[in-house]
Parts: structure tokens; C-alpha cells; sequence
């Protein structure tokens, strides 16, 4: 099936995909945009290529290709799908100035970031057996790749000072590794390697 013969639904799961700038799991998907990518129209995107799924416990978790990003851009200057109603035909309103944008030297990676925060509770909340347990962030980089270490680093700092937040240095400095050392948050004058999220 050739990528111009993508539904609507299809279409608006792309862009979706390219405004949250991140893998989403389907119950992600569905507090961002209303709705789940499953069944064929899962299967029709994985097959071309445009995004790839994987098995997160009983669902699945979606994010763009490169080919998924290339096609959300050239999808900037295209026209509307028949049928798109009244919010669709917004929604390529609000493209054709992106297209604008983009085609002023822009870039959509500029625009559309990831949430760190989002990223970082939700590493640990992978990594964590329970809340309000300690991670290390050698732990929590490797669940980060993705993101530049200075938006991590940047972002815990920040949330060092959010309520219900603790990071803090290994108290025994024996134990810690090269890795341990290595993934270090430094600020306060402090070099700090655990992170700790009460229940929120």
C-alpha cells in the first residue's frame, strides 16, 4: 500500500507520534490523542515502515522511523484527506505553517521534543520494583539513550527541587562502579547517583 493511501486514522496516528517526540505505549497514545493503535492499522504502519512496535506487557508501544519523521514532513505540504472534517482540515491548517517553518531552514525535531520529565519517571518507574525505591542513574541513562545527556542532567536537576523528589550521592562511595561515576548528576557542588520518586 503506498503511503499516499493512508487513512485518517493512520495520518493522525503519525502525527500524533510526531508531536510527543517519544515511544508512547497505547494507553499513552490514548491520553494524548483519544486514541489506540492496534489490529491492522498497526500492522499496515509496522509494514511500511514508517513505525515500529513493540510488546510492553499486555500491549504495545509505538514510535516514528526515520521514514515515519520523513513522511510527517513532506505530509506538511500535502493537502487535506477527503473527509477530514472540520478538526482534520485545522489540523492542515496548522501544517501548511509548520511547512512554512520548515521551509525557512527549520527543522521538526526544533519544535517537537520529547517531555525529559515524562521520560525520566518513566524509566524509573521501569527500573523501580515500587515507588519511593532507590535507582541509579547508570540505571536510568541506559533507559535514556535517546536523550541528550545534558537535557537529563538539566532535568533532574530541576526536579531535585519538586516535591516527592530525592536525589542524592551513594552513601557507601566504595561500592559505586566506573559506570556509577560516570552517569553522575553534578549540581549543588555535588556529584549525586541515586534517584528516588515517592508515590505520586
Amino acid at each position: 500500500m503506498p503511503t499516499d493511501q493512508l487513512t485518517v486514522r493512520e495520518r493522525a496516528t503519525l502525527m500524533a507520534l510526531m508531536a510527543e517526540a517519544r515511544e508512547l505505549t497505547n494507553a499513552e497514545l490514548r491520553d494524548a490523542a483519544g486514541f489506540t493503535l492496534d489490529g491492522r492499522y498497526r500492522r499496515r504502519l509496522n509494514e511500511q515502515k514508517l513505525v515500529t512496535s513493540r510488546k510492553v506487557g499486555r500491549g504495545f508501544a509505538h514510535e516514528l522511523t526515520d521514514d515515519g519523521w520523513a513522511w510527517c514532513t513532506a505530509e506538511l505540504s500535502m493537502e487535506r484527506p477527503d473527509r477530514a472534517g472540520s478538526l482534520g482540515g485545522a489540523l492542515y491548517t496548522v501544517l501548511a505553517g509548520l511547512q512554512r517553518y520548515v521551509a525557512r531552514g527549520g527543522l521538526l525535531h526544533e519544535i517537537f521534543t520529547p517531555d525529559v520529565e515524562v521520560l525520566i519517571r518513566n524509566a524509573y518507574r521501569e527500573l523501580a520494583d515500587a515507588p519511593g525505591r532507590w535507582v541509579g542513574l547508570a540505571e536510568l541513562r541506559e533507559k535514556l539513550l535517546g536523550v541528550s545527556r545534558a537535557a537529563v542532567d538539566a532535568e533532574l536537576e530541576r526536579m531535585a527541587s519538586s516535591p516527592g523528589v530525592h536525589i542524592q550521592a551513594e552513601s557507601n562511595q566504595k561500592t559505586l562502579t566506573e559506570a556509577d561515576r560516570a552517569a553522575a548528576v553534578r549540581f549543588g557542588g555535588d556529584e549525586r547517583h541515586m534517584l528516588m520518586i515517592e508515590a505520586e
